[in-house]
């Protein structure tokens, strides 16, 4: 296919051969998930007139509130605002730290530097609509060997009052590792043991159905992620969302739409069978985006480039490392990603500037809906030690085949 050269098929068989374990293990998770999805929809009773729209303010839209219990039940939180007003994961966790923070407060990052997208949002990056341009504080506490410094953490909050405390638990475009629900249980002990009115919110994006248990199920207090990362499934065209303590929620619409309205107004415009769908897909979406992952691992460990994490590792979200420590053979691999997708196939990826980010990014997404990285993917900036970060994939096979196509577009002029 596409003049992939029969050696790295020949490898291919021998790394899903070695990978037999870890699919069972994401089979196991995607049918717990499954169940806890299918649940869902029996026990609020989701019907074929929950597909319908609403326009303008978009009272009374039955689909949106039944889309926001079946979220409430999954997550086990006490309300949810999932809405396609939000354009984006980062979006929607702006919104929350808007709605929540007021002047003087403190928010608290202890998971190191978040997301560039957020360096505006907050003020670590200069802009007039910043957090700090409203008097809001704010401070880090970085990983310690990829686990929370909880020492400094403690001594943090035993001097200093915070109202928020941000927990991002995929590594965005650091070399640090994800954070695994076990230690953001652990952590959030610690928090409320010393002052249990701080507010902990998890960005969860990427790490939704990658384990059998979520932020709201250990603590944390506001849980936030995307629609066309892993709980769209591809099929959800936009949106976020953010569950959690009923009032925080309530604060949280507010800010998104407007005091007084809140959460009763907003139009879905047609978007309600699209999220219901792609949530009940999202289970078998995840488990192949991670079969992805674990073969991507797995098939260049064996051609000798670094990779994180391992194949047989613990999977905190569904994303990739390969680092490759050149801009060359990172544009190579991106472009493959690229070459190797149902859309725009005959693109080249070129590193350019994008909106949030401080350097230069290559980013492959021959995507159905722009940007969704639980479709295929693969982005980096340009920037040492030049990471590939792959993400996605609608199945497994499809996933596959892109990485190949990726890898021979890597090791064809060797």
């Amino acid at each position: 296919m596409n003049n992939i050269d029969n050696k790295i098929f020949d490898l291919a068989n021998v790394c899903e051969l070695e990978i037999q374990d870890e699919f069972k293990k994401i089979d196991d998770i995607c049918l717990n998930n499954s169940i806890k999805v299918l649940n869902a929809f029996r026990n609020n009773k989701v019907s074929e007139n929950h597909f319908n729209s609403t326009t303008g303010y978009g009272y009374g839209d039955l689909g949106r509130d039944v889309i926001e219990k079946v979220y409430c039940d999954i997550f086990k939180t006490e309300a949810a605002l999932v809405r396609n007003q939000f354009v984006s994961g980062s979006h929607a966790l702006s919104t929350a730290l808007f709605a929540i923070l007021r002047p003087s407060d403190t928010l608290l990052s202890i998971s190191g530097l978040p997301y560039d997208t957020l360096h505006e949002v907050i003020g670590i990056k200069n802009n007039p609509s910043s957090l700090k341009a409203f008097g809001i504080k704010y401070d880090q506490i970085d990983l310690v060997n990829d686990d929370f410094d909880y020492q400094k953490i403690e001594e943090y909050l035993k001097h200093n009052k915070v109202k928020l405390i941000e927990i991002q638990r995929s590594k965005g475009y650091s070399t640090r590792k994800s954070i695994s629900i076990e230690k953001v249980e652990k952590v959030i002990k610690l928090i409320k043991s010393i002052d249990k009115n701080i507010i902990v919110m998890v960005d969860n994006c990427y790490c939704e159905f990658v384990t059998t248990t979520e932020p709201s199920e250990v603590g944390a207090d506001i849980t936030v992620g995307s629609l066309i990362k892993n709980l769209g499934a591809g099929i959800a065209p936009n949106g976020a969302y953010i569950v959690g303590k009923k009032d925080l929620i309530e604060l949280c619409g507010e800010r998104l739409t407007l005091p007084g309205e809140g959460v009763e107004v907003g139009p879905t415009l047609g978007i309600n069978k699209s999220i219901l769908q792609g949530l009940y897909f999202a289970p078998s979406v995840v488990a192949s985006a991670l079969k992805t992952a674990v073969f991507t691992s797995a098939i260049l460990e064996k051609l000798n480039y670094q990779i994180e994490p391992k194949y047989n590792s613990e999977r905190v979200d569904i994303v990739q490392n390969i680092i490759f420590g050149n801009s060359d053979d990172l544009i190579k691999y991106v472009e493959g990603i690229q070459y190797g997708s149902a859309i725009d196939s005959f693109v080249s990826p070129i590193p350019s500037p994008m909106p949030g980010y401080d350097d230069k990014v290559i980013m492959a997404s021959g995507s159905f809906n722009q940007g969704s990285s639980i479709e295929l993917s693969c982005d980096g900036p340009l920037r040492e030690p030049f990471i590939a970060y792959q993400q996605g994939a609608l199945t497994y096979e499809y996933g596959k085949l892109g990485v190949l196509i990726a890898i021979n577009n890597l090791l064809k002029n060797e």
